[in-house]
């Protein structure tokens, strides 16, 4: 697990990274800069539990690569999560806050995972667990209102104006960040190295 002292704000941007793409680094990008975090720590899953693993690289491969397309050295790449043989979000971040305290962090997600994200093992738990904050993805930007965590928490969202002080709020407490977006997908890249 990366090193962040006290008071910092620090962002949490988990997948299977099956492959990273600059997709992926964008959304790091964006989350870096428009809510102000001192880090980000780009998570790369074991696996995603629902998700087939059949076509899933070696957790070496994916890690490797995220190292090659994460440039910004705000980023810290990391696999901690197969070292505490941990499967679902919910246990990484209750690891991370008990591991880390007095660090404010926010967990990233792209809105097209916001879709699915009721399907989530103890998803209420990881919105009470930090802040979150949702970045635009392709597609994904008007179907996110009509998720389910998007309308039982939507008195917990923030203006995405307030996106700077999103890591330091007290959770439940989400954004929307709208902004540049690419139409990159590891299930597409996926599918044309078969091709």
């Amino acid at each position: 697990m990366p090193h962040a002292e006290k008071g910092l704000a620090v962002g949490l941007f988990g997948g299977s990274f099956n492959p990273p793409h600059a997709g992926h680094a964008l959304v790091a990008e964006i989350a870096l800069r428009r809510l102000a975090l001192d880090q980000l720590w780009w998570i790369v899953t074991p696996g995603n539990p629902l998700k087939s693993t059949r076509e899933l690289a070696p957790l070496s491969d994916r890690l490797l690569q995220s190292e090659q397309i994460a440039k910004n050295p705000k980023i810290k790449v990391t696999a901690f999560e197969a070292a505490y043989h941990i499967r679902f979000t919910a246990d990484t971040l209750a690891l991370v806050k008990a591991r880390n305290p007095g660090v404010d962090f926010v967990w990233i997600m792209g809105a097209d995972s916001l879709r699915d994200f009721h399907r989530w093992q103890r998803w209420r738990q990881i919105v009470m667990t930090f802040p979150i904050a949702v970045i635009d993805r392709p597609g994904a930007t008007l179907s996110f209102l009509s998720s389910v965590v998007a309308k039982t928490f939507d008195y917990a969202r923030v203006d995405e104006g307030d996106a700077p002080r999103l890591a330091r709020m007290k959770a439940p407490a989400w954004t929307f960040i709208h902004g540049p977006r690419s139409s990159l997908s590891s299930s597409a890249i996926r599918k044309q190295a078969k091709g």
